[in-house]
C-alpha cells in the first residue's frame, strides 16, 4: 500500500529476528544442511543483524551458532543474541575484526561460515524480498531505496527486480562502501563511523553487490547523520514504526532530498530493520 502520497514502505523490520538478514541465513543454512551441517554448527561476524539472523535460524534448524560482534555492537543486539541461545564473542571496535575473528573460528573448527552479505546463498535468500514485493504490489511501483552497508540486500533486491523497476542505494556519508566503490571501479576500504555504523559500517562492499551495481547501473546518493535521525524520528512520530539508523537511512533520503522522485513516481522505502533501543523516540 502506498501511505504516503506515492510512498509506500516494505515493513521488513517485523521480519523474524528483525531484519531481511533471516531469509538469507535461512536460505545460506539450508543450502549447506543438503550437503550436511559440520558438527561444530555455524558462524557468523555482525554489527548485530546478521548474528542475530544467523542465531534465529540455526535456533530453529537445531544447530549450534557461535557469533562474533564489535564491543561497539547495541547493547540491545547483544542481549538478544543471548536469548536466541547463541554464543556470543565481542571483540574489536569495528564490523572488521569481529569478521576476522569468526573466519579464524570457522577454520580452526570447521563451523559453517555465514558471510554476512558477501555470499550467494544470502544473496539468493534477501532476493526473495524483491519477488515478495512484486506480489504484494500488483499494480506495480517505479523505485525502491535500499540502504546499504555490505550490500547483500540491494544486491538480492536488484537481481529480483530486474528490468521491473529502478533500484537506488542509500549510504551514510560516513559509511560509503558502495559509493567509493562506483568511483573507483573496484571495492576498496573505507573508514566507517556515525550514527548508522552497527548496521551499515562494513569498510568494504561486497563483490557480488559491487557487480550487481555495476551490470544493474544502479545510482547511489548519500545522507548525512542528522538526516538519518531526524528520518527515524519521523517514521515514528508519523506512523509509530521504531526503526534502527540503518534502516532509517533509506527515508532519509527522500526527506533529505538527496533522492527527489519525479512527478507520479511510485517509491518504495524498504525498512529492513528494527533492532534498536526505541527509548530515544519517547
Amino acid at each position: 500500500m502506498l501511505l504516503d502520497g506515492e510512498v509506500g514502505y516494505k515493513l521488513e523490520f517485523a521480519q523474524h529476528a528483525g531484519s531481511f538478514k533471516t531469509r538469507g541465513m535461512f536460505n545460506k543454512i539450508l543450502a549447506a544442511a543438503e550437503r550436511g551441517l559440520p558438527r561444530a554448527g555455524v558462524v557468523a561476524a555482525s554489527g548485530g543483524n546478521a548474528g542475530l539472523a544467523a542465531a534465529y535460524a540455526a535456533r530453529e534448524l537445531g544447530v549450534e551458532a557461535e557469533i562474533f560482534v564489535p564491543v561497539t555492537a547495541p547493547a540491545v543486539k547483544v542481549a538478544k543474541l543471548g536469548k536466541l541461545g547463541a554464543r556470543v564473542t565481542q571483540i574489536g571496535d569495528e564490523y572488521a575484526e569481529a569478521y576476522a575473528a569468526a573466519v579464524v573460528h570457522a577454520e580452526r573448527t570447521g563451523a559453517l561460515f555465514c558471510h554476512a552479505y558477501d555470499d550467494p546463498d544470502m544473496v539468493a535468500g534477501n532476493g526473495t524480498l524483491g519477488l515478495e514485493l512484486l506480489e504484494q504490489m500488483p499494480d506495480g511501483f517505479d523505485t525502491v531505496l535500499v540502504a546499504v552497508g555490505g550490500g547483500g540486500l540491494i544486491a538480492g533486491v536488484a537481481a529480483a527486480l530486474d528490468g521491473r523497476a529502478k533500484v537506488v542505494a542509500v549510504e551514510p556519508r560516513t559509511a560509503r562502501a558502495l559509493h567509493v566503490a562506483l568511483e573507483a571501479g573496484e571495492p576498496v576500504d573505507v573508514p566507517v563511523s556515525g550514527v548508522a555504523a552497527d548496521s551499515l559500517g562494513a569498510r568494504r562492499v561486497g563483490a557480488i553487490a559491487f557487480e550487481t551495481a555495476v551490470t544493474a547501473g544502479l545510482s547511489a546518493v548519500l545522507v548525512d547523520d542528522h538526516a538519518i535521525v531526524e528520518a527515524r524520528r519521523r517514521l515514528w512520530d508519523d506512523y509509530r514504526l521504531a526503526v534502527e539508523h540503518g534502516t532509517a537511512a533509506a527515508q532519509a533520503a527522500l526527506d533529505s532530498g538527496a533522492y527527489v522522485p519525479e512527478p507520479g513516481e511510485r517509491v518504495i522505502v524498504l525498512l529492513c530493520g528494527a533492532n534498536t533501543d526505541p527509548s530515544d523516540l519517547a
